[in-house]
């Protein structure tokens, strides 16, 4: 068991030590670049839901002429 145990521990090590390593291989992008592309997401979003909306709301009137 306590070879078991010793093993478990090494492979442990071994992985974080390969997380550590992989961790520094990241290349973090800019604040501005971060500022940016979460407005055009924000954007995208505010228009495709007054699109949805919109359409939502033709489709009530249509529908409820019938």
């Amino acid at each position: 068991m306590n070879d078991s145990f010793e093993t478990l521990k090494k492979n442990i090590i071994t992985y974080f030590k390969g997380v550590r390593t992989e961790w520094g291989k990241i290349t973090w992008p800019e604040k501005h670049q971060v500022v940016v592309e979460t407005f055009f997401v924000v954007a995208i979003v505010f228009i495709f839901t007054v699109f949805i909306y919109v359409v939502d709301i033709i489709f009530n009137a249509l529908l409820s002429k019938f």
